[in-house]
């Protein structure tokens, strides 16, 4: 039995570098393709993060720190799902291996929560401040803490899954 990953299919984003006026960009987007679908569906998620935050508190008026557990949800399982499927390799094999994967992706969103729901109550609830201008600071503080997590911890990288799993046998 071997220790190797079998190698990934092109998925949508491969297949449209291979149309007309796109192959220019297919050795840039080779190189770099982990950080710019993580752009991408980050881009995405914080659009729809912004939106929603906007949406509750506005509209609908909810509190700030409500709205965004609310927003948490609904745009941490979008980023798991496109962050499993186009970002990282995130393939599992076996229900065990996707709920550790579920499970750590979630347990480090849960970190970045907490930092978001710190920001906001500190810079909405008690000093006043607006409320978009600091959901977008927060939002950015977010994202990078949110990459490195997912890079070191949920989505582990090729190389080192495969080392682990030799290791283990």
């Amino acid at each position: 039995m071997s220790n190797e990953m079998p190698e990934r299919k092109p998925d949508i984003f491969d297949r449209l570098m291979h149309l007309p006026g796109l192959r220019v960009f297919e050795p840039f987007y080779r190189k770099h393709k982990e950080v710019l679908m993580y752009l991408l569906f980050g881009g995405l998620a914080f659009f729809l993060n912004m939106f929603l935050f906007w949406l509750f508190t506005e509209p609908v008026g909810m509190n700030e720190l409500v709205a965004n557990v609310f927003c948490w949800i609904i745009c941490v399982t979008f980023q798991y799902i496109t962050n499993k499927t186009w970002v990282f390799d995130g393939r599992t094999y076996g229900w065990k291996d996707f709920w550790r994967q579920f499970f750590a992706f979630y347990a480090a969103r849960l970190g970045t929560l907490a930092m978001e729901e710190a920001i906001l109550l500190v810079f909405i609830t008690l000093m006043h401040l607006p409320d978009m201008p600091v959901k977008l600071f927060a939002q950015v503080v977010v994202i990078v803490f949110n990459y490195v997590f997912s890079k070191l911890f949920v989505f582990k990288g090729k190389d080192q899954k495969s080392r682990e799993k030799r290791e283990s046998v």
